[in-house]
């Protein structure tokens, strides 16, 4: 199946076209975010891939829908930026990611603790500016003499 993937980094291309190896779709990648405007893009192509600040409104959709779209597929859980009513007036089919990893949110939120601990936001920011003083230190968080 010939599919159109819009608002891609080098990271979503790379990903998508390793896991597709199994599938053998036809990939196209665009850099640009899907809209009423850049949904030209996607003529002839059954199936569009798209993410979260993609504009799904009844006038993409319509236009999608006119060029042969079918199927769009999110790369994201969250489906607010897609008009639902307007693409189940025009047949088109939206499916997307059910739930995140649970795991993988809770090692984020892991690392962003230990980034505001380590005050590494502000040590990022001295550094951009030529600022190489070692005086942000964070709090222990554990007692690691007594392990």
């Amino acid at each position: 199946m010939k599919v159109a993937v819009f608002s891609t980094k080098s990271s979503d291309r790379q990903f998508l076209e390793s896991a597709d190896k199994k599938f053998e779709h036809e990939l196209t990648f665009f850099e640009p975010q899907l809209g009423p405007e850049t949904s030209i893009l996607a003529v002839g192509y059954p199936c569009v891939c798209v993410f979260v600040n993609d504009d799904l409104s009844s006038d993409a959709l319509k236009k999608l829908s006119q060029q042969g779209t079918k199927l769009i597929a999110l790369r994201c859980t969250g489906f607010n930026n897609v008009d639902l009513r307007a693409s189940e007036k025009l047949g088109l089919t939206v499916v997307r990611v059910p739930a995140y990893s649970l795991a993988a949110v809770a090692e984020h939120t892991v690392a962003l603790i230990l980034s505001l601990n380590r005050k590494i936001h502000r040590a990022y920011s001295r550094v951009r500016e030529g600022n190489f003083q070692i005086s942000l230190l964070g709090i222990k968080l554990l007692n690691i003499d007594k392990c």
